[in-house]
């Protein structure tokens, strides 16, 4: 049987491996990396991997925006306070803090595939558990779970939208990762689909179930993903190969990535292994190796996004259905579909336009421009307060869309692409994971603080939130970072302490 090695130096990015007819030799974790890096084969299972990885993150959008619609029915029912509100709406960032401290590292550790199944189960037990809660404390508790898993769900999320891409041109890691932003914004719409059609035909005096099926329905979609995971998900290739097993990578490469690789076993190959730079193996420590000077200001950037992002964003969305009652002075029926209809329009349509722009216009850029936007927006909800008439009825609602969509085609779409992309296979976990840590305490302090905020500020609070995007864009504009198109997986294979070529060029040292 003929067999074709890969090259020490390089593989095409752009050819892939559609045409591949005979085995490729694979010798070190390097060449498996590469043979990611080109893409997969025509017919593999390597969408499959990325759409279920997607419908994790469906999942983490739908869990944490289910609530948003029923809590003032729930604070009713409970006769809860103000406080008390914000206690059970942060409770699934409380969870989702601790779940990517852990979950970040255990995906560095055990592997990918475990940690992403283990999240599918907290997302069964805590649906169904919220959903069939009889008190505020239960359902506390229930969101707390849930937000665990979500935790657990979003480092291991990235790692496979990233480790099933390729480096360069159309769908490259960068599009694959922006693509949990419409995936995000989908879950949303969603949810208020859902409500819509439950409020359609639950009878008036069973309204009061609307908030517990919709919570409870976020066990649908996870024991989905849990039936067909034998079929199509697998452990990283790269993971595996960083972990030492060859043998394991080229099973995985063939059967989800549609290449055929043979592992070479020659006294060259275990000399070349020896020679070779080796990845860093999981470890807490490696949450200070983010700080070394490699990495230390990729780690500040993707932070400052991502909290920014998500504190400005979690208090939009939490208190959309709240800002768009005290516009229209009507009715839950408007509430709804308005709602649905600026994150259709504006966040879902954004999202859309980040992940086709990320190989070419590339995330930096989207993101300083999806920021201003948002400023701007918020800056003029500000100023125009509670409108009074049909035209500042309009702006204030369009300005609303706008700060949708400039979160969309963003930061919506790039906080991941910084936190997943700024660092190897070996320390991904990790980074998304204290990415993650840092933009659920933001989401934490956002839920908490907004219906406070809302009550004691009224429409002021948008001053508040304005600070926000104008952080991070001060940041962007400090420091230039572009992930889309780097191979940053190529790290792991050179001194970490060398400074990359295109680190220097983009300023990121």
């Amino acid at each position: 049987m003929s067999t074709v090695a890969i090259p020490s130096t390089s593989v095409d990015a752009s050819a892939g491996h559609a045409e591949a007819a005979v085995p490729v030799i694979i010798r070190s974790a390097q060449d498996v990396s590469r043979i990611v890096n080109a893409g997969a084969a025509k017919g593999s299972n390597a969408r499959i991997v990325i759409a279920i990885a997607l419908g994790g993150v469906f999942l983490d959008a739908y869990d944490l925006t289910s609530l948003a619609y029923g809590i003032k029915d729930i604070a009713r029912q409970f006769a809860l306070t103000p406080v008390q509100v914000g206690f059970v709406s942060s409770a699934i960032t409380f969870g989702a803090i601790l779940g990517a401290l852990f979950g970040g590292y255990l995906t560095d550790r055990i592997g990918r595939y475990r940690v992403f199944m283990a999240d599918m189960l907290f997302f069964v037990v805590a649906a169904i558990a919220a959903g069939l809660a009889p008190n505020a404390w239960v359902l506390g508790a229930a969101r707390f779970l849930m937000g665990f898993g979500v935790g657990l769900d979003l480092p291991v999320a990235m790692a496979f939208l990233a480790e099933f891409s390729r480096v360069a041109g159309k769908g490259n890691k960068a599009a694959s990762v922006a693509a949990w932003c419409p995936a995000w914004y989908a879950a949303t719409s969603t949810c208020y689909l859902l409500i819509l059609g439950l409020y359609a035909i639950l009878p008036e005096q069973h309204l009061g179930w609307l908030w517990r099926l919709t919570l409870a329905f976020g066990a649908v979609p996870a024991l989905a993903i849990i039936l067909v995971r034998g079929r199509y998900i697998s452990e990283s290739p790269v993971w595996a190969a960083n972990q030492g097993d060859l043998e394991g990578a080229a099973r995985i490469l063939k059967r989800s990535y549609g290449v055929d690789a043979v592992v070479e076993r020659s006294v060259a190959t275990v000399t070349s292994a020896i020679s070779a730079s080796e990845p860093r193996r999981a470890s807490w420590r490696n949450y200070g190796v983010l700080f070394n000077s490699t990495y230390r200001r990729r780690t500040i950037l993707a932070a400052v996004i991502g909290s920014a992002s998500s504190f400005g964003y979690n208090a939009i969305i939490f208190g959309l259905p709240v800002i768009i009652t005290s516009f229209f002075a009507q009715g839950p029926l408007t509430t709804i579909v308005a709602s649905l209809t600026l994150n259709l329009l504006f966040a879902f349509v954004g999202g859309l336009i980040g992940v086709r722009t990320a190989p070419t216009v590339g995330a930096w850029k989207m993101t300083v421009l999806g920021h201003a936007l948002q400023f701007v927006s918020l800056i003029g909800l500000a100023l125009i307060g509670r409108p009074s008439g049909g035209a500042l009825v309009a702006a204030a609602i369009l300005l609303l869309g706008g700060y949708l969509f400039g979160q969309g085609f963003g930061p919506g779409s790039h906080s991941m692409t910084y936190a997943s992309l700024s660092y190897p296979t070996s320390l991904r976990g990790i980074g998304v994971g204290f990415n993650q840590t840092l933009v659920r305490t933001a989401s934490t302090i956002s839920l908490f603080l907004f219906p406070v905020l809302a009550g004691a500020l009224g429409t002021k609070v948008f001053w508040v939130i304005a600070i926000a995007p104008l952080t991070s864009l001060l940041v962007l504009l400090a420091i230039r970072w572009e992930p889309s198109g780097y191979d940053i997986d190529g790290e792991d294979y050179r001194a970490v302490e060398a400074a990359p070529a295109h680190a220097a060029a983009c300023g990121c040292r």
